[in-house]
């Protein structure tokens, strides 16, 4: 079976049904080797807008010269 075959049958289940099918594929996918480049139990850094304040001065700039013409 394809997946264009299941996904109308998907469609026309209930909002409550595709919640428990969810859950069920994420269990699959919890079994199946290689599908992210993740590791568990590793923690990985990843940039965040937090503490950049740089960037929001940036920002404030051109929020201010974006509104120069509007006034």
């Amino acid at each position: 079976m394809t997946l264009a075959e299941v996904l109308p049958v998907i469609r026309r289940l209930s909002a409550a049904e595709k919640l428990k099918l969810i859950r069920i594929l994420a269990l699959y996918l919890d079994v199946v080797e290689d599908i992210s480049p993740l590791e568990p139990f590793k923690t990985y850094d990843l940039p965040t807008p937090y503490d950049s304040f740089g960037a929001g001065a940036v920002l404030m700039e051109a929020l201010k010269q974006s509104n120069v013409g509007q006034q």
